[in-house]
């Protein structure tokens, strides 16, 4: 080719963005929108310290009110907030919330899944499914009779078993202010999970007393994700904010590269 015909492709290839350093340069830019999901009888203000974190990093961040009344239901709220996010989306699960990230977490804007103290369920699997043989010696969470077809945690037991670490007059707020949880939701089961094509990565709570630290490392190597653990309770998103807005933040820059 001469030199004048090498000259154009490569002002062509300038223009249209395709040269081999500018594609490089677009496939490694960072993820700066995150989607944060909620789990079962709380909703997404727990949420608070960890957006404030991350806000103050750079990132464009939403919080998905899941009606936890069925997990069809969630996952189109959650799918309606990834659709409004800018570009790629880190997509984060607390609790129930991770069964809702695994089966919403499939969608093409989402470049990585995390789960907090999560659930991450395979093809087939539910809340429900995952908790109907627990082993011998872990804590039984304090759920009280289905009311009406919805869940509630008992209110004295709440501290205890959801947010242990959680200063008293929080927890017991939390308590007070639980969202009823529909039995249909706990059933709902996931179809694809999205950490089965997309990366994902774990924190895992070491005291928490609703899904027992053995499950939660028995998920998360499951899925193969990136694995990280702190001391906290089943509430350390409002206990441990800074654990686990780092974990999020190590997934938007894993994930973008």
């Amino acid at each position: 080719m001469r030199k004048s015909h090498k000259l154009a492709a490569a002002v062509a290839s300038i223009a249209l963005g395709t040269t081999p350093a500018l594609a490089q340069t677009k496939a490694s830019e960072p993820i700066k929108s995150v989607v944060l999901v909620h789990g079962g009888f709380v909703d997404g203000s727990g949420w608070m310290d960890v957006y404030k974190i991350l806000k103050k990093d750079g990132y464009k961040v939403t919080i998905v009110q899941n009606p936890t009344v069925t997990l069809a239901d969630d996952v189109a709220v959650t799918k309606r907030a990834i659709a409004a996010a800018d570009g790629k989306v880190i997509l984060v699960g607390h609790s129930y919330g991770g069964v809702v990230v695994s089966e919403a977490g499939t969608d093409p804007k989402v470049a990585g899944v995390v789960y907090i103290a999560a659930f991450a369920p395979d093809k087939g699997e539910s809340v429900q499914s995952l908790i109907a043989n627990p082993a011998p010696g872990a804590p039984v969470p304090p759920i009280l009779p289905p009311k009406d077809g919805y869940l509630f945690l008992d209110n004295a037991k709440f501290a205890a078993s959801f947010a242990a670490d959680v200063r008293p007059d929080v927890a017991q707020f939390m308590a007070d202010s639980q969202v009823p949880w529909g039995v249909e939701a706990l059933a709902g089961a996931v179809t694809n999970p999205a950490w089965r094509m997309k990366p994902s990565w774990y924190l895992v709570a070491s005291e928490d007393h609703m899904i027992p630290p053995a499950a939660q490392r028995q998920m998360a190597a499951r899925a193969g994700a990136h694995v990280s653990e702190v001391a906290g309770s089943h509430a350390v998103y409002v206990s441990k904010p800074a654990a686990v807005a780092k974990v999020i933040e190590d997934a938007a820059k894993g994930a973008g590269n």
